[in-house]
């Protein structure tokens, strides 16, 4: 186990973010070893000197994907052939602003509309920065919510007809809804199952099936919140446990089966909608402290922020096997699903 993963997750993170800020300043540390399997290819291997450290990812149609780079401030497109496109930089903090939890400007969750707007989240420290932000197709950024300064918004998704944003708050536990117009944001859930349990709670997020689905990183749960015919938050209920450390994921497209990102153990996860789950990808797979996941079709996109390994930020794309062997699976470990 590395040295990294015997700390508790606070000191692990801030230990983590304080050495990605440094590498980003010097330059790299080493060069990228893991040799992936045939059902695994890197698409693009990013400049961690420049301060590429992806954190969240959505997809375009022509097989692009746009990323935010957590710490730099930057939202950017990766081609098909892995070539990097910067498309905006976020204003820098006022001096003095401390960003909750992670103490530096941190960029979370975005996703892509229909029209190829990107929207996405950005947290300060500050009143006049943190929330949601908006990106139309040849436009610049700007703020359409705020949110917080106190929190840490994180996980982010659009719902099914495309009006309301669902934000995931790490540090208050809390998911907004955000109407893609722009407007104050509702207090959607505060259910004590997005509580964080020292560190960060509610992290990732996706809108699946008519409802919320949330991960708990300290929990090491997935949460499934139903929108009610009133779309408010109905009751919730925990699919999976046993995911310590579990950042983003995303569905496979086959019900609720979901593939997770355990981002300190540098693993994906694939989870069964018993609640049961199995190790798919490693390290040994090229995985950098795996952070988010985008499917479409029978291919997952990894985003690696390298966070831990200071080695080598990038992103995979996995191919999702038919049938009942995703990916490559390494070893199993089945757990209870807890109600």
């Amino acid at each position: 186990m590395s040295k990294f993963l015997i700390r508790t997750r606070t000191g692990l993170l801030a230990s983590a973010l304080a050495a990605a800020l440094a590498v980003t300043a010097a330059g790299p540390m080493s060069t990228a070893t893991a040799a992936p399997r045939q059902s695994v290819r890197f698409v693009a291997h990013l400049d961690m000197a420049g301060g590429q450290r992806p954190e969240n990812i959505t997809l375009e149609p022509g097989g692009g994907a746009v990323v935010t780079f957590a710490y730099s401030r930057q939202i950017a497109r990766i081609s098909r052939a892995g070539k990097v496109t910067v498309l905006a930089t976020l204003p820098e903090p006022p001096a003095g602003s401390t960003t909750p939890a992670l103490s530096n400007p941190f960029l979370g969750g975005i996703v892509r509309a229909h029209d190829g707007t990107l929207y996405f989240l950005y947290a300060t420290g500050s009143a006049d920065l943190t929330g949601v932000w908006r990106l139309r197709p040849g436009g610049t950024p700007h703020r359409i919510a705020a949110l917080p300064a106190e929190g840490l918004p994180n996980g982010l998704a659009l719902d099914g007809g495309g009006r309301s944003l669902y934000v995931a708050d790490s540090v208050l536990g809390t998911v907004w809804r955000v109407p893609v117009t722009g407007s104050t944001p509702t207090r959607w859930s505060t259910a004590p199952e997005l509580a964080a349990d020292g560190f960060l709670g509610a992290n990732g997020l996706k809108f699946h099936d008519g409802a919320v689905w949330v991960s708990n990183l300290d929990k090491g749960t997935v949460l499934r919140i139903p929108v009610t015919a009133r779309g408010t938050a109905g009751p919730v209920r925990t699919r999976a446990g046993g995911l310590t450390n579990i950042d983003d994921f995303a569905f496979t497209g086959r019900g609720d089966t979901l593939l997770a990102a355990i981002n300190a153990d540098n693993e994906i996860a694939r989870v069964e909608p018993n609640g049961t789950h199995t190790t798919v990808l490693t390290g040994a797979d090229g995985l950098e402290n795996p952070t988010s996941l985008a499917v479409r079709g029978t291919t997952a996109y990894i985003a690696s922020g390298a966070y831990f390994t200071d080695s080598d930020p990038n992103l995979l794309a996995a191919r999702i096997a038919p049938a009942s062997r995703p990916l490559h699976v390494t070893h199993r470990a089945a757990h209870e699903r807890t109600a």
